[in-house]
């Protein structure tokens, strides 16, 4: 059988469920998922392999990053304008819930100078009735911009399959880009310690450091089979320190508790996962 291929760029405003939907699509958790914004902060991608088909996802931070130009920021729109240029199909994801003709139609307007296809997804469909989507795609059609439109919940998994047709039909003859037990280009350290990004962003209810980074210091096998893995939490201020310990180390506690069982999850392997937190000098 002939092998086919087709690149997508999940682009939307951030919430819209982007990581949900690619980590629903190809079956495990790749991206992280969480309601705080920025949290998707890197080109993640996620092979899903089908019987002759390899669709191939490029997950970018949010579109309000299109809009935006500190210097954090200017590197989500490199990201976003990176995915797009790489991709055959552009995915448009829409929070239906928080419809806005106007921010869609000035995303759509810049996103389309590229000329790509684009298709718009209307996500969370499981909490808004079908008939109070319509007018949106009457309103959205009027910009000719659109190739096709889908209404989704990557939630629960609701009309995947017929996105999933699409891609199928949309994809071209080609050899396969990678193998077919692959499903991102991210490794194991990369994944687990967004694991613990993801954590830290869970239980942090004050201000928020975006710029912490996790580094890994060891992530090693042991005879047993167990997993150890030793990160460092870097933050370039120190009044973030009391936030992410918390009373009596009770925060990080958390963090690191509930990392180490996302990661135990993933790899499906006992986890002994340490943390450190590391005040960095300011560039």
């Amino acid at each position: 059988m002939k092998k086919k291929i087709i690149k997508l760029a999940l682009i939307g405003n951030t919430n819209a469920g982007k990581s949900t939907l690619i980590n629903s699509l190809v079956g495990e958790q790749i991206s992280i998922i969480n309601k705080k914004i920025n949290t998707t902060q890197d080109l993640i991608l996620g092979v899903k392999n089908l019987e002759e088909v390899q669709i191939i996802f490029y997950d970018t931070p949010g579109s309000n990053f299109l809009k935006k130009s500190n210097l954090l920021q200017k590197k989500f729109k490199i990201n976003i304008w990176k995915a797009i240029d790489s991709v055959d199909l552009i995915l448009f994801l829409v929070d239906a819930t928080k419809y806005s003709f106007k921010d869609i139609s000035i995303d759509l307007k810049k996103i389309s100078e590229v000329n790509k296809p684009i298709i718009l997804v209307f996500n969370k469909i499981d909490l808004i009735k079908n008939e109070k989507i319509l007018p949106f795609i009457d309103e959205i059609q009027k910009l000719d911009l659109i190739e096709n439109f889908f209404n989704i919940s990557s939630k629960y998994k609701k009309n995947l399959d017929t996105l999933l047709d699409y891609f199928i039909y949309k994809s071209k003859a080609s050899e396969w880009i990678y193998n077919n037990d692959e499903i991102t280009n991210k490794d194991d350290i990369f994944i687990t310690n967004e694991c613990t990004r993801n954590a830290i962003l869970k239980f942090l209810h004050q201000e928020i450091p975006y710029k912490l980074e996790i580094k890994n210091i060891l992530f090693k096998y042991l005879k047993n089979k167990d997993l150890k893995i030793k990160q460092s939490i870097e933050i370039n201020n120190l009044r973030y320190q009391p936030i992410i310990l918390g009373k009596k180390g009770e925060i990080i506690k958390k963090i690191r508790e509930t990392s180490q069982s996302e990661i135990k999850k993933i790899l499906n392997c006992k986890v002994h996962l340490y943390l450190q937190l590391n005040i960095k000098k300011n560039d």
